[in-house]
């Protein structure tokens, strides 16, 4: 029956690395750190043992794993998608609501629809950025 409760990670023991499967994770020496052998990435232990994480990445967020006796299972950190999403209906809101009527007041008859472009097209960033942050 498989665990469905973490196991605590031992730093004397070798693991799979949790990246590319044919790699393993070699304890480094008076650090609380893994190497892999294959992928020559570093992992940091945390969460009082109970999590693997990745030290250098090219991701926006930190990579990290658990350990559930015979392999690995990413946790997922909903936190980047909550913190990006109230930014981009502020700036949306800020968009629509107070700065297109003031543009629209102030502005000729021929510029309305160019300031209705540009109002457009930024409240359209905002929104590509969440569908950026979402769709992984």
């Amino acid at each position: 029956m498989p665990s469905y409760k973490p196991d605590k990670i031992d730093l004397n023991t070798e693991y799979i690395c949790p990246c590319r499967r044919k790699g393993k994770l070699i304890p480094i020496t008076l650090t609380e750190a893994f190497g892999c052998d294959r992928c020559q990435q570093i992992f940091v232990v945390e969460d009082n043992g109970y999590a693997l994480e990745q030290l250098s990445t090219a991701y926006p967020y930190k990579r990290s794993w658990r350990w559930y006796g015979n392999n690995w299972r990413i946790v997922v950190e909903p936190a980047l998608g909550r913190s990006y999403l109230p930014i981009a209906l502020g700036v949306i809101f800020v968009l629509v609501i107070i700065w297109l009527p003031l543009a629209l007041r102030l502005a000729n008859n021929s510029t309305i629809l160019a300031w209705a472009m540009i109002a457009v097209l930024l409240a359209i960033l905002p929104a590509i950025m969440v569908w950026l942050t979402y769709r992984r």
